[in-house]
């Protein structure tokens, strides 16, 4: 099994699920992540009840098993001496510190990068925030709902106009999950810079950063013309090419069409909507025409795809030589083929013992090979493992659990 990370350990004294999504990436990738969590209540995540108005099992609990799958969990009061000098012990071990508290959290608690550096000059220190670790509101909490989907933007392009409101998230941690991908690229980076080099880095991510990069090419586009771009109710939807479109199937799917450059496409793409006499049609044989007679072209489609049902459409345009997909939900896509075979959807062993929990891999696949993790830990699963294994003796252990510095 190619694991790239295989030998670089990671210290992950962050919450929720932006910055442990990144952990549970390298971890992925092989790393040995270790994840410090209160020794009374652990993650404040593992309290959260409910997701998107579903009701959760906290020993099947997604928010959990999606960002911290493969570590190991070590339970650590970072507010007081004996626990900070704990986490100076595995800092010292580690190549990579991981946080996502808040600037005057880590100079409190004395994790922040003056004081892990004078342990370990070495060590990558990674932070993620809300807003960016510059600016005045360096110091301002937030979460994907209000950093990556309100205030970046992104949740304004994404809801109509004619609603007359805000659309909400609909996907918990949306934003945390890109921007957990992101951070763990910049470690990646950052580690073989020190390996050529021998020098160190902070790396920043922020949520707003994350956003912004993800609609780069809408904010470049706003930044250069003062516009915005708003998606719109599909009643209102107008395409200045009917090859782009999204079209309602007999039984109420929807197929989207997405052409982009009609050129080449034309006549295969009549003929699949059963449509064939229209590639001999001036008004939509070619590309300009095609466009110029757009209002028509997307009546006579609508038409078309209406008459039949959406798993004939599904069938029947695999063959077709432009680009559609159908509008699926993301439970439909647990069973989608394309998606199984590439091993986007892997099984863990369940902290109730069980049938195995489902989790979803990262997006970057080494050599076609399957991703191989572990459920995520309980709460403080492998304080004492851990610390043994960094040469603690029992009688301090038994120590630091008396003083409840450590779980």
């Amino acid at each position: 099994m190619y694991k790239p990370m295989q030998g670089i350990r990671v210290l992950e004294v962050a919450q929720f699920t932006f910055v442990p999504a990144a952990g549970a990436i390298l971890a992925d990738w092989g790393a040995d992540v270790i994840k410090i969590e209160h020794p009374v209540r652990g993650d404040t995540q593992r309290g959260f009840v409910n997701m998107g108005g579903f009701a959760m099992d906290p020993n099947r609990h997604p928010l959990i098993e999606h960002p911290n799958r493969g570590k190991r969990s070590v339970g650590v009061d970072v507010s007081t001496p004996g626990g900070q000098q704990v986490l100076y012990e595995i800092a010292r071990t580690a190549d990579v510190f991981l946080t996502n508290y808040l600037p005057a959290q880590r100079q409190r608690h004395k994790f922040d990068l003056e004081h892990v550096r004078a342990v370990n000059p070495d060590i990558v220190y990674a932070r993620g925030s809300a807003y960016g670790d510059k600016g005045p509101e360096r110091d301002t909490g937030g979460f994907d709902g209000t950093a990556f989907w309100t205030r970046s933007g992104i949740g304004h392009a994404l809801t109509p106009e004619e609603l007359g409101g805000a659309l909400s998230q609909g996907i918990p941690a949306f934003g945390d999950s890109i921007g957990g991908m992101n951070i763990a690229g910049g470690i990646a980076a950052a580690l073989l810079h020190r390996e050529r080099t021998g020098e160190t880095a902070e790396i920043d991510v922020s949520l707003l950063s994350t956003a912004w990069w993800a609609a780069g090419a809408s904010v470049t586009q706003g930044l250069e013309s003062g516009e915005t771009m708003r998606s719109v109710l599909p009643d209102n939807a107008t395409s200045v090419n009917p090859f782009m479109a999204n079209y309602l199937t007999a039984d109420g799917g929807i197929i989207n069409l997405c052409i982009v450059s009609p050129t080449g496409y034309i006549r295969d793409t009549w003929e699949h909507l059963g449509l064939a006499e229209l590639a001999d049609d001036p008004r939509f044989n070619d590309v300009l025409p095609l466009i110029e007679n757009a209002e028509a072209g997307v009546r006579l489609i609508a038409e078309a795809i209406r008459a039949r049902p959406f798993d004939h459409w599904r069938e029947h345009l695999k063959t077709m030589r432009g680009q559609w997909a159908p509008f699926q939900s993301l439970v439909d896509l647990g069973a989608d083929a394309q998606a199984l075979a590439n091993d986007m959807v892997v099984e863990v062993e369940a902290t109730d013992g069980g049938k195995p929990f489902k989790v979803v891999r990262g997006p970057v696949q080494f050599n076609h090979e399957p991703l191989q993790t572990t459920r995520a830990p309980q709460a403080s699963e492998h304080t004492e493992l851990v610390l043994m294994d960094l040469g603690l003796d029992w009688d301090r252990i038994a120590e630091l659990k008396e003083s409840g510095a450590i779980a």
